[in-house]
């Protein structure tokens, strides 16, 4: 469903200009508006621009894939050999700090903190003068989602860089340029804290019009996906204890479950589903041209290069490797194989032919979107496919590998290990498991997961990544983490670069 949400984010883009949210220099700059703090139709602008600042390709479109999961064994840069030469390094781990994509990626998260930061700043305002109990908790509620946004911001940036500044509030560039950076235990706390304090003030769910923005829920799940990575790094049973009791008060709830066919979680028709927590939310608004709409190129960066007719083609990047259709051969996989991968040579079920002249032979089918909805009147691959980013699938899996850890909260939902990780088989046709041990959870999450930019990350915090990535060029601890910008480096004397580096 193509909701409120977006044409809210729209509007405030058309009013206040998407430079004045997607290009914040330096990161912590935000414009005056100019607010009316007496109506409230306002409250929700803020807060609609900084949803909108998760959309740009920097946050979640080139920059994140080539980041998140080309580096990975379960993808490789596709395209055409020679394009994207950035890319190519992040494949190959012969980057540095000098790489464009990653100086892009650091800016739009910085920038998507900008935006959450002028939010969290102007919902006091808007509370001191609300007539209402209602409304005045209307703007805390608004005030949570806006933390929730920064929270998710810090954790990509967390994973990505480790040692980042914690920028919390509006900054004139001087203090920007002296500001130092936190360690990535300080960088959880302070994601914790905002999880914490948001998580009480969200509401359970929205109405289908308001389908797609944060709830108390999405909240639980990314703190429990935050613990679980934090685990690896200080208070182990702590944070698995938390994964553990997050996870089984979303089970609990009832509101979740897996829809039965695995080929529909990725579909147009049912974004926003049963089994969402957390998706970016992507649309032409039915338009087939125009400027500044509210699509996330995602899926375009994906679609099959050189296909036809033209609404049918992307730019070909992040393919499926041959050691991930290995490991789906291996285990017997087909109704997920069905989904993931999106041979050339062949036709979709929907009736669209993936041509032999592709210069890939297979790519990423959980973002491939019919032609009927590809109606943009230059390609328009994928405008309207949201960015699936937390899905009730892995809700069970972060259980099931928190209880493997030795979690021993989070027993009221019913569920087990083994019962989790075997509802997860059940949905895609899997002999269920007798017994459970963690290499079949993670084995689990990269079938599951795959290409939905986790395997990088995960092979890290497991510490696998070594073993398993070392003959692509991977080298520990040097690749655990992407190196600072240079010009981030430049513009701040007070930055240490990651080791290696």
């Amino acid at each position: 469903m193509k909701n409120k949400i977006l044409v809210l984010c729209f509007s405030v883009l058309t009013l206040a200009g998407c430079s004045d949210y997607l290009d914040i220099r330096p990161e912590g700059t935000v414009p005056s508006l100019g607010m009316d703090y007496t109506k409230l139709e306002n409250i929700f602008k803020p807060v609609s621009a900084a949803y909108a600042s998760l959309r740009p390709s920097e946050v979640h479109a080139f920059n994140y894939i080539c980041m998140f999961e080309i580096p990975s064994d379960d993808a490789d840069k596709g395209s055409t050999p020679d394009d994207n030469p950035e890319a190519r390094d992040l494949d190959s781990f012969t980057f540095g700090p000098s790489n464009g994509l990653i100086a892009g990626l650091w800016n739009g998260y910085y920038n998507v903190v900008s935006a959450a930061n002028n939010a969290i700043g102007q919902m006091p305002l808007f509370e001191a003068n609300m007539m209402t109990e209602a409304n005045k908790l209307y703007t805390r509620q608004c005030q949570a989602e806006a933390k929730v946004i920064r929270a998710y911001a810090y954790f990509n940036l967390v994973r990505a860089f480790g040692y980042v500044p914690i920028v919390d509030t509006v900054m004139t560039s001087e203090q920007l340029a002296s500001i130092h950076q936190s360690t990535p235990a300080q960088v959880y706390q302070f994601i914790e804290n905002d999880l914490q304090e948001a998580i009480p003030v969200l509401p359970a769910s929205y109405t289908k019009a308001y389908a797609g923005r944060i709830t108390t829920y999405m909240a639980m799940s990314l703190k429990a996906k935050a613990h679980m990575y934090h685990a690896s790094i200080e208070n182990a049973q702590a944070n698995w204890d938390s994964v553990a009791s997050l996870t089984d008060r979303i089970m609990a709830s009832g509101r979740y479950a897996l829809l039965d066919d695995f080929r529909s979680v990725f579909s147009v028709d049912q974004e926003n589903s049963k089994e969402s927590l957390f998706e970016i939310q992507s649309s032409t608004l039915g338009a087939s041209s125009g400027e500044n709409y509210p699509y996330v190129i995602y899926a375009y960066v994906q679609g099959p290069r050189n296909n036809e007719p033209s609404n049918m083609q992307g730019w070909g990047f992040k393919t499926p490797s041959t050691a991930l259709i290995k490991f789906f051969t291996d285990r017997g996989e087909t109704v997920r194989a069905a989904t993931t991968f999106l041979y050339r040579g062949t036709k979709t079920p929907e009736g669209d032919s993936i041509k032999t002249k592709c210069p890939n032979p297979v790519y990423n089918g959980k973002v491939y979107t019919p032609s009927s909805y590809n109606k943009w009147n230059y390609n328009g691959y994928g405008f309207d496919h949201n960015v699936r980013i937390l899905r009730y699938s892995e809700v069970l899996l972060m259980f099931a590998e928190a209880k493997l850890n030795g979690a021993t909260t989070g027993n009221t939902s019913g569920q087990t290990a083994l019962s989790a990780i075997n509802e997860v088989r059940r949905r895609v046709k899997l002999t269920e498991l007798n017994s459970v041990t963690l290499q079949d959870v993670y084995d689990e999450r990269r079938a599951e997961l795959a290409l939905e930019e986790n395997r990088y990350f995960d092979l890290i915090r497991t510490g696998r990544a070594q073993s398993i990535l070392g003959s692509k060029g991977f080298v520990a601890p040097k690749h655990n983490l992407f190196p600072i910008p240079n010009a981030q480096m430049q513009l701040n004397s007070n930055l240490i670069q990651n080791t290696g580096y």
